[in-house]
């Protein structure tokens, strides 16, 4: 009787372990990778320290994780190969405690309003560049303000528009998604999730937080159809 009790919860054992590892391969937003999710509901503590380096590219705060970081150093030649436009790190990779000083320092500049903070800067934990994948990014020489709308209207701005899927990245928060990601159109803000999801991100234009969803979807659906 020991024996198939014990076989018993073998198989039970197994069935959860099998599932645990289902369900982790169905949730992205979890993992430590290129779709990682961060933002003002889904926020990661202080002991998340991706490995990162510092990008071949003029600017300051230029560190990232090495994929996203050689990403940058090909799409930064490209742009100046086809357009002649330099571009420029304004912020990447900031730690928890980075983010925490620069949360307090606007909190201090409006006067404690946190509402008036939230506004503009990521609470730390809340903020992408924790994870090293983000980087704000300017023009070279350019009279435009690298962490403002005109830099949209840059050769630069113009081309990672355009051409910034090709290397993996998209612009994070685009117009008429405020209410999904929770911040205002930052052209200067580019997030790194590989080429693949770039490109279908690209042919097929959404929030990252939408598109996780999507991801989930079809991953789940996969493993169901094939008995998990």
């Amino acid at each position: 009787m020991s024996t198939i009790w014990q076989s018993l919860a073998s198989m039970a054992a197994a069935g959860a372990m099998l599932l645990s590892g289902a369900m982790e391969t169905a949730a992205p937003h979890n993992a430590d990778g290129e779709l990682l999710l961060v933002n003002r509901e889904w926020r990661i503590s202080e002991r998340y320290v991706p490995e990162v380096r510092v990008t071949n590219i003029p600017g300051q705060l230029r560190k990232l994780q090495p994929e996203a970081a050689a990403a940058l150093e090909e799409m930064t030649a490209a742009c100046k190969e086809e357009v002649g436009a330099q571009l420029m790190s304004v912020s990447g990779y900031r730690s928890y405690d980075r983010q925490e000083r620069v949360y307090n320092n606007k909190l201090k500049n409006v006067k404690g309003d946190e509402e008036q903070a939230d506004e503009y800067v990521a609470r730390p934990g809340a903020s992408e560049h924790q994870t090293g994948l983000s980087i704000d990014i300017g023009q070279k020489n350019s009279k435009a303000n690298a962490l403002g709308e005109s830099f949209a209207r840059t050769k630069g701005g113009q081309w990672v528009a355009e051409n910034g899927w090709r290397f993996g990245f998209i612009i994070r928060y685009q117009e008429g998604w405020e209410e999904v990601t929770g911040y205002e159109w930052e052209p200067w803000h580019i997030r790194y999730v590989g080429k693949e999801n770039a490109a279908r991100l690209h042919d097929s234009p959404m929030p990252l937080e939408e598109y996780i969803m999507l991801i989930r979807t079809e991953r789940l659906m996969s493993l169901l159809e094939g008995g998990l």
